[in-house]
């Protein structure tokens, strides 16, 4: 089934979505929002299951699906967390830069915790003070959990994945290397990220869920030109459930904990990536491209977005459809009021 949250107080309304993201329901009498359907999942999921069987049926009270009514599926959630499961765009980052990767980021994945309280909605703006904080966008595949318990194996937290949802995870590059010079993380370095308009369960995306990721590409337009289209799957070093359990290796994670894939990054012959344009499958960020000029031609090239800049993220299925709705986000400077 296909969830999505209505732009309503904090926490949005949530409604079920027509396969085909043309028609939707409200499922105010399951559930208000949906952080309470995660607390309650297998008292609730049933009963959006019908409601969804009905919406694709077109029966009951319907109304026109829009994506720019939408929030982020979860408008904000107890817990952020995202990975970094392409090895790829790891090597180029520290390449770019004469370092090696450690042995040990081939067997236990880099993470970080992320701020979850002011996620902005799929066709929202991304509002920025400055254009030297290095503005760039982040394609990744997410998951949404139930509650988890602490240690569980990989193969354990495969079935704590309730739903699937992409996302934007914007980066100011510009502020992130003084951030990780001090030895403790992320906070100003990354800015409100946007979900996509929908959040599916896994079973709409049939035989190309398997091995807990998506076997099909992830879509990048870049101010409406295609900038990326790397596959999912290809070249990802950790999938989501041995993601959902490094996060819980030493505490239990909440219903609603999100969990990113990180930047999803495709080699292309073996070596560093390739534009479309020149024949591959492009880039999901705009770091990764700089990291790839400053490796061939010893300096950045392409600049980071600019005020007025545009970014669009989707993942259609075998057949074209639109799997999870299209974000699109347009950077914006930030005025005090």
């Amino acid at each position: 089934m296909k969830l999505a949250s209505l732009k309503f107080e904090r926490d949005g309304h949530l409604i079920v979505v027509s396969r085909d993201l043309t028609k939707a329901a409200s499922a105010g009498t399951i559930a208000g929002t949906l952080q309470e359907a995660l607390d309650n999942w297998d008292e609730v999921a049933p009963k959006l299951e019908q409601l969804y069987a009905d919406v694709n049926a077109g029966k009951g009270d319907l109304f026109d699906f829009r994506a720019e009514a939408c929030a982020s599926p979860l408008p904000r959630a107890y817990q952020w967390v995202d990975g970094s499961a392409y090895l790829n765009h790891v090597e180029l980052v520290r390449k770019a830069r004469g370092a090696e990767v450690p042995e040990s980021f081939y067997s236990d994945p880099l993470m970080y915790q992320g701020a979850g309280d002011t996620f902005i909605g799929p066709r929202d703006d991304i509002v920025a003070e400055s254009e030297d904080y290095g503005i760039d966008m982040e394609a990744e595949l997410t998951v949404i959990t139930d509650d988890v318990p602490m240690a569980v194996s990989a193969k354990d937290a495969e079935k704590h994945i309730k739903l699937i949802m992409l996302v934007n995870d914007v980066s100011l590059r510009g502020l992130i290397p003084n951030e990780l010079r001090k030895g403790f993380g992320f906070l100003h370095g990354k800015a409100s990220s946007a979900f996509s308009p929908v959040a599916v369960t896994p079973d709409e995306l049939g035989q190309k869920w398997k091995d807990n990721t998506i076997d099909l590409p992830l879509l990048v337009e870049y101010n409406g030109k295609p900038f990326g289209k790397a596959n999912v799957k290809t070249d990802m070093t950790f999938d989501m459930a041995e993601l959902v359990a490094h996060a819980a290796k030493t505490r239990n994670l909440c219903a609603g904990t999100i969990v990113g894939s990180g930047t999803v990054s495709n080699k292309f012959e073996g070596r560093e990536g390739k534009k479309i344009e020149d024949g591959g499958v492009g880039y999901s960020c705009i770091a990764e491209i700089r990291m790839i000029e400053k490796i061939q031609d010893g300096e950045f090239k392409t600049p980071f977005m600019r005020f007025g800049d545009t970014v669009a993220i989707e993942m259609k299925d075998t057949d074209g459809n639109s799997i999870f709705g299209r974000i699109e986000n347009k950077v914006v400077k930030y005025e005090k009021s």
